[in-house]
């Protein structure tokens, strides 16, 4: 059974359209009601989330995310975004050691 929707009818401006119909054009979406659908789930995705959790967007070169893409193929993170979780833990890990370490060594 399909989902139940709603028609809405929304203004954007001309130069966004003309954004959204090269993402169709180049083959990733097939029509502007999937691109905004496609939007719109990742508004709410980013946008209402649990309270302990905190959503950032990370804008990464290419070269590291094809390196994140080698480290899930090769099964040590499960996704993506897993595989930037884990290096942002550890890296906050690693600096709270450090930190310790020199606390514990002031006089």
């Amino acid at each position: 059974m399909a989902k139940e929707s709603e028609r809405v009818t929304v203004r954007i401006p001309v130069d966004k359209l003309e954004a959204l119909q090269i993402l169709i054009d180049k083959g990733q979406y097939t029509n502007i009601s999937d691109v905004v659908r496609a939007a719109i789930d990742e508004f709410v995705e980013t946008h209402i989330t649990p309270e302990h959790i905190t959503r950032m967007t990370v804008e990464l070169p290419k070269g590291n995310v094809v390196k994140l893409e080698e480290l899930v193929h090769d099964g040590d993170a499960i996704s993506v975004d897993d595989a930037v979780r884990n290096a942002v833990r550890d890296y906050v890990r690693m600096k709270l050691k450090r930190t310790l370490e020199q606390d514990s060594q002031e006089p």
